[in-house]
């Protein structure tokens, strides 16, 4: 027993403490432990023993251990490494990151009973086509590596994936596979599932905390080999690690919104060159940095271009919405009762839910705004309430305009829930189950909207994100764009990429399975090179055109950024935080880096609390990260301001 511990606390920009162990029930590195911090008791991490204090300590100072939390270890010397390489990059404590990398369960509850026989897709390794094949052979070719599977939706990624994880387990190595969403990508880890048995370890947000602890286990143990789920399960302890696979690499969802604020996909990077391990991205619509990535050589690119169940690349027509009374148009209309008399089903997309987008007077002009934050209420029927999306502010519809007093007020725009209602007038005969973030909030709800579509008890599937990715649907001919143009609308440079995507990924879930597929996409800038391009299916014109604007403004992936936001109720205090930071900045920043702000961020009251920001950028991060590093170091903002930094961060937001 070592008498004294090296400990990580949960706690932003700190280093380890000392303590001494405990005789009676001694602790040693990869144990949690409850200890006295200031005037409370916290869980640490033991990250470090030895037999005398470290210099810095003064022994009659060193409080004890209180007790310890695992009975084996939860962490290996590999995790802390990781830790302290993440703490380094996003500017977060050590134990911050080793937080957010651990199973925070106290104790193990038993997994769930698993048959065979539940899961149909995946069971057995499917014969692959020549493509196929070949980007096996180029992944499997070398021991380490990294490649990028590229192709339409439809064209067989996932069982690619799933064989390279099986040429890796027998190499006698473990892999990790990334998925974006479990709840959306069901079919991808129910193949996991099926194909590798008890061998596969399923991570993710939904699971209780004591059943995360014990899948965790299971792979710290080598029970289980293969870790399958979302963005936090790249940190699985997988032994002996040879695969990570990113599924649909180009998702936001990979990116951390808290700290610290990691992106999967740059630790999955680390954990492979680490392991020496292959590392295997994939999707139909690849972010920027991948693209280039992949025209560089930098990346081996593995196309994949025929869909395998007997499908085509739909046939896409964009309607001019100017010209349409309704949020359905007549074409769009058509097409959904074509498919319906030819016993198929329909997919209608829109992101944006409630009943209207927002609330406004019709004599002044003046928008219902909530009370908390700098975006308006959205208009839910259902409830018959005025809603923040930010906030969870509500509040009744006004009978007048609180600006003018005018009675002409009502809803403009439209979500989900109107076009649900529009819908059901169009189609009385048609049945109709509606996926979005207010329907999915019931318990089940997800699931059953789901199964229902799947088997063919639901004629049409109207939603948000959730019906654009993951889904696999023989029976979908025709997808419509309900509204092409929100993505495209905000004020960040990765709009046109994140339309792009999702037009050319939600037009993916038509004619997966026969080549007659169909796609109306909607829009009210049928002129804009985004959505035709998309329309077109023309992925190198589009990933051309949007690099060279890049390029032009330098935006990544030919700059690095580094966003920093200060957050503080008193608007004020946030303001003179920012303009001392960038005086800072000023002083000691490298000549190539350049600062851009301070601004008020695009949203910049959320939840009554003032947000504004410092964008930093370079050509490279090493000198810029290195003088921000120092400046946070010393930074003293009023106690009031949060300091939040973000390295490479996907929205600007």
């Amino acid at each position: 027993m070592a008498d004294y511990l090296e400990v990580l606390f949960d706690l932003p920009r700190l280093g380890s403490f000392t303590y001494r162990n405990d005789p009676a029930r001694p602790a040693s590195v990869g144990r949690r432990v409850s200890a006295p911090f200031g005037r409370r008791e916290a869980v640490g991490y033991v990250v470090g023993e030895s037999e005398a204090p470290s210099p810095a300590a003064v022994p009659l100072d060193i409080k004890r251990i209180t007790r310890v939390i695992d009975a084996e270890p939860v962490f290996d010397a590999s995790t802390v490494e990781l830790a302290r390489w993440m703490a380094g990059m996003y500017f977060c404590g050590p134990g911050e990151a080793l937080a957010a990398m651990l199973p925070s369960g106290r104790r193990e509850s038993a997994p769930p009973s698993v048959e065979a026989e539940d899961f149909e897709i995946g069971a057995r390794a499917l014969e692959l086509s020549g493509e196929q094949r070949d980007a096996l052979n180029r992944i499997t070719r070398d021991r380490s590596g990294m490649s990028y599977l590229y192709g339409l939706t439809g064209t067989g990624k996932t069982e690619v994936f799933l064989q390279a994880a099986e040429a890796t387990l027998a190499e006698g190595r473990g892999v990790i596979y990334l998925v974006p969403e479990i709840a959306l990508t069901g079919q991808v880890v129910e193949a996991a599932v099926a194909r590798f048995g008890e061998g596969c370890a399923v991570l993710h947000s939904r699971l209780t905390p004591s059943r995360r602890l014990a899948e965790w286990r299971r792979l710290l143990r080598g029970e289980a080999r293969v870790a399958v789920g979302a963005r936090s399960a790249v940190f699985a302890p997988v032994r002996d690690l040879g695969l990570v696979v990113i599924d649909e690499e180009h998702e936001g969802s990979y990116k951390a919104s808290s700290a610290p604020r990691y992106h999967a996909r740059q630790v999955a990077m680390k954990r492979a060159s680490l392991a020496g391990a292959r590392l295997v991205m994939g999707s139909a619509t690849p972010s920027a940095e991948a693209w280039k990535l992949m025209r560089d050589a930098s990346v081996a690119r593995l196309p994949l271009t025929k869909r395998l169940a007997g499908g085509a690349p739909p046939d896409v027509e964009i309607v001019d919405m100017g010209l349409e009374r309704g949020p359905i148009s007549d074409r769009l209309a058509l097409a959904v009762r074509e498919a319906h008399a030819d016993g198929r089903q329909s997919i209608l997309f829109l992101n944006r839910r409630g009943f209207s987008y927002f609330f406004r007077c019709k004599t002044c002009g003046a928008e219902i705004r909530c009370r908390n934050c700098s975006v308006s209420l959205t208009y839910h029927k259902e409830a018959n309430s005025l809603v923040c999306h930010y906030c969870g502010y509500r509040a009744p519809p006004p009978g007048a305009c609180p600006s003018c007093g005018s009675l002409d007020v009502g809803w403009a725009g439209f979500g989900t829930e109107r076009v649900e209602e529009e819908a059901a007038k169009l189609f009385p005969g048609l049945r109709i189950r509606r996926l979005d973030a207010d329907s999915a909030a019931k318990a089940g709800e997800l699931e059953s909207a789901l199964d229902d579509f799947r088997e063919g008890r639901a004629d049409i599937l109207l939603g948000t994100q959730m019906v654009a990715k993951g889904l696999n649907f023989p029976r979908v001919r025709t997808v419509g764009v309900v509204l092409a143009d929100t993505t495209l609308n905000l004020p960040d440079f990765r709009a046109a990429e994140r339309a792009f995507s999702l037009i050319v990924q939600v037009a993916g879930r038509a004619g997966r399975f026969t080549p007659d597929g169909r796609v109306i996409v909607q829009t009210y800038r049928p002129d804009s090179w985004v959505v035709r391009l998309a329309a077109a299916h023309d992925a190198d014109g589009f990933y051309e055109r949007e690099l060279a604007a890049r390029r032009e403004l330098g935006f990544p992936p030919y700059a690095r950024l580094v966003r920093i936001v200060f957050r503080s109720k008193d608007r004020g205090r946030a303001i003179e935080s920012a303009r001392a930071f960038a005086e800072l900045a000023a002083r000691s920043l490298p000549p190539e880096a350049e600062i851009l702000g301070p601004a008020e961020c695009p949203l910049g009251m959320v939840a009554g609390t003032a947000r504004w920001q410092l964008i930093f950028r370079a050509s490279e991060l090493g000198s810029l990260h290195r003088a921000l590093s120092a400046i946070l170091a010393d930074f003293r903002p009023a106690a009031t301001v949060r300091v939040e930094p973000d390295v490479d961060p996907v929205s600007l937001m």
